[in-house]
This record gives structure tokens, sequence and C-alpha cells, in this order.
């Protein structure tokens, strides 16, 4: 997998000289040492730049900015930071002349109630709701700790900055993202229809391929290209193989090499892949391993030509740093309410498994043959916690929709074929209501991490995305 990018926030210290200025000096010590601690960077104004390194005056704020316009290719967000009142036109201001569009998270240092004289109080409380207020007026997006005051060293806002990190990954990673198109939709699917315009008008592209140009591309390959031999050795190390053909193998080692070439001549970043049945008919294997080890990589690929799914996925993937995959809401699990069974067939990636290895596509063979369907990664998906979500276009009204939530994956007993598990959802029931009565698909993300808390936020506050998160948040 790959590893998990490092943050950079652009940090704006407030301060208001007739509210004592040390705590200036001392809060925005405070905050860069609380973001190092997470192994992220720090960008704020020193001493020498401005008084104590804050923000309060309009040429401090024009200091600040340019030293974010200098950075700007490196923030991935801002954290506000408010050791007193801070000066609420030089906070805004500071963030307007930079330019910058990225998450705003603003925080406020709490008082001490046996520390309330003149020279010790910091009104911060009181300061971070004119700092939010004149952020509104500006225009600007801005997100909230989870208590109104939070410490920098104290636990909540640590959690906050994990949180608020996940944020910022997903905002950053959907700014001009190009989805990889491949092949067409399958005729049954009316499902997965979705509209592009939309999804250019919130800078995602997407790019699509005729697998016609795929299949010619490896015709055109000999059984000794080098990257059709490195792929066929990545494919032997990541899955077990054996009882599958070489031949089968060969076959997915060209499809893989071919697809990742385009994708990078292409600048294409994650893929949908039109996965039955004219691979299967006409070139004799399924794509699984391939977009299973793509998904591993964290650069997901979705079945079924379902470009708002593999969007869906790596929303996911880019909050947790981990593994996504694409699942259907397939069944119920007995009587239990609350659980259901996720399948796919499948192109899970081996992170979602407790033991997997390459089979054949059961659903297809008795329509196109066994020995055309090598190449799935089979196998029962390990208990943890877990994030869904699913962002759709919604044609008619011309926006991006979609929930998330968090749940669980079980151990209950399961004996079935492909890639499934056993999935446990507060309230399923009002969410499986929902998803009916909104229209959605039967396809949702999924990811073992706790981040859909982070998914909403980035959707609603920054992306422009209408969303729900189920079962309901507490403020």
């Amino acid at each position: 997998m790959a590893a998990q990018k490092t943050m950079t926030y652009g940090v704006v210290v407030g301060n208001r000289g007739f509210f004592p200025d040390s705590l200036a000096k001392t809060g925005r010590e405070e905050i860069i040492t609380a973001i190092e601690s997470t192994g992220a960077k720090a960008i704020v104004l020193t001493a020498q730049e401005s008084k104590f390194g804050a923000v309060e005056t309009f040429a401090e704020a024009q200091r600040c900015a340019e030293l974010f316009k200098k950075h700007a290719a490196d923030i991935d967000g801002i954290i506000i930071t408010l050791p007193n009142f801070g000066d609420e036109r030089g906070v805004a201001d500071a963030l307007r002349l930079s330019g910058l569009k990225v998450p705003v998270l603003v925080q406020a240092t709490p008082d001490k109630s046996d520390a309330m004289t003149i020279a010790t109080r910091r009104d911060s409380f009181c300061g971070k709701m004119s700092a939010c207020n004149n952020l509104m007026q500006y225009g600007i997006p801005y997100s909230l700790t989870t208590l109104h005051t939070e410490h920098p060293a104290s636990p909540e806002f640590k959690a906050d900055l994990e949180w608020f990190g996940a944020v910022c990954r997903v905002v950053g990673g959907l700014k001009n993202l190009r989805i990889g198109s491949i092949g067409a939709r399958p005729q049954a699917f009316n499902t997965v229809r979705y509209s592009e315009r939309i999804l250019e008008t919130h800078g995602i592209s997407v790019i699509p391929i005729d697998l016609s140009e795929i299949l010619g591309r490896i015709n055109k390959m000999g059984d000794m290209d080098d990257s059709a031999q490195a792929k066929l050795s990545a494919i032997k190390s990541y899955v077990t193989t054996s009882g599958i053909p070489e031949a089968a193998l060969l076959k997915m080692a060209k499809l893989g090499a071919v697809i990742d070439g385009w994708m990078k001549e292409t600048a294409v970043t994650i893929s949908a892949v039109q996965c039955w049945t004219s691979l299967e008919e006409y070139f004799g294997v399924v794509p699984c391993t391939i977009m299973s080890m793509m998904s591993n990589d964290l650069i997901p690929s979705a079945c079924e030509v379902d470009v708002p799914g593999t969007l869906s996925m790596y929303m996911l993937a880019l909050a947790s740093g981990t593994p996504s995959a694409l699942l259907d809401w397939n069944n119920n699990y007995g009587s239990h309410p609350d659980k259901c069974v996720c399948f796919h067939c499948s192109n899970l990636p081996k992170h979602f498994f407790k033991e997997v290895k390459m089979d054949f596509q059961e659903i297809i063979a008795g329509t196109v043959g066994k020995e055309n369907t090598f190449g799935t990664c089979v196998g029962r998906v390990k208990s943890g916690a877990m994030s869904y979500a699913r962002y759709s276009t919604d044609d008619r009204r011309g926006v991006i929709r979609g929930y998330c939530g968090p749940g669980q994956f079980t151990d209950d007993p399961l004996t079935t074929f492909g890639g499934a598990g056993v999935a446990e959802i507060p309230k399923l029931q009002k969410l499986l209501k929902y998803i009916c009565r909104e229209g959605f698909e039967h396809h949702v993300a999924a990811n073992f991490s706790d981040v859909s808390k982070s998914i909403h936020e980035a959707a609603t506050r920054y992306l422009g995305f209408e969303s729900y998160y189920h079962p309901e948040l507490e403020d």
C-alpha cells in the first residue's frame, strides 16, 4: 500500500492587543507542537515577521497571506488558532488575501476558571464566534472543533486534528481528479448511469477508452514484453494462483500492463472497468485481480463502469490511507435487522480478506465457460470497524448527492462464494429505506476505518455535495 500523505497546514495565530498578547506567543508555540506531534508540518509567521508570529493588523494579514501563497502548492488546510479573543478581521483578511481554497479549522483555547483576571483571561470562547462570523461574511467555508474550546495539547484536539486531516486529504484529492472509464457499462445495468457534466462542474473529469483499444494494444504486446512479465510476477506475489492456467495469468498480466500504461499516459488516477461479459467472451479472463491490485495500492478500480462508485471508494481511501472496496448491499443476514451480507464476485483488495486466493467467476461461468472466467479474488472479508459511502450524480437536479456512515464487519458465519462479509450497521432498516426511497444504487464503497464523519464534512462543507449522514450526527 502507498504511504500516507504528510500533511502541511497553514496556521493563523489570532491576537488582539487589549487582551493578554503574551498568550499569542505561547499559543503559537502550543499549536505548532500539536501539529508537529502528528507528523504534520506547520507554515506560520515567525516572531520576526509579525508580533509574536500572530495576525492582528492588516499589514500582518498581508504578510501571512504572502507566506501562504509562497507555500500554496504544499498547504493542505488552514488552522486558525485563537489563544486570546483574536482580531476577527485580521484572521479573515489573511485567508481572503491568500486566495487558498482549502479546508479551514477554527480552534479556540479555553480559559481556566481560576485565572480570569485581566492579565490572564483569554476570551477565546467569545472570539471564536466573531472569527466565524467574519469568515461567514467573507464567504469562506470552515470547520469547527468538537468542543467549542479545546487546548492544543488536549486529546480532544488531537482527535480533531486527525479528523481534519482526513477532510483535507479528501478535498485535495478530488481537485482536478481524472477518472478512467474503461469500456461501456453493462447493458443490463441502467443503475450505473451518471452525468459526466455534473462531475465536470465539480472539477472531476472522466476520460473514456473503448475496450477495443485496450484489446488492440494487448494484441500487439509480445508474451515476453517487459511490462507484461513484471505484471505477471506482481500477480503471482499478490495472490495464490494455484490451479490457474498459465495462459490465463499471462492474459491478466497483459491486461494489467496495458491499463497501467494507458492510465499513466492520460494522467488518470482511478478507474472503473467494463468487467463483464465482453472481456470474458472475447479475451478469456476476468479483470478482477488486476482491479484488486490497483485498489490495494490506493488507486481504486470499480466494476461495471461505476464511475461514481470509484469516486466514493477514492474519498474513503484518501481519508483513511487504506484500501477501499466496492460492494453490493446484497443479502439479508437471517432475521437480524441491523446485519446484511455485502458481496462482490470479486475484485476486493487483498486488504479486505482474512485469506484470499484466485479462482474463477462462478456467476457468469455458466454462460461464457469456466475457462474464460479465471481471475477473481475470493475469500471471507475480515472483521473490523468500517466506513461506507456512496455519492452519485442526480441528473434531474444537477447535483452530486450521497450518504455515508459507520458500521463494522463481523465474524458471523457465512458460507458462500466470491468475496463476502457480514456487515452490521446501526439502524440498517432506516438506511435501506433511505437508499430505496432516494433511488440510490445497490453499490456502496467500504473501507476498514472510522472516517465517515470526515467524508461527510468534506462533502457538505467544501465539495458542494449533498450528504446524508447515517444514522445521525450529534451536532
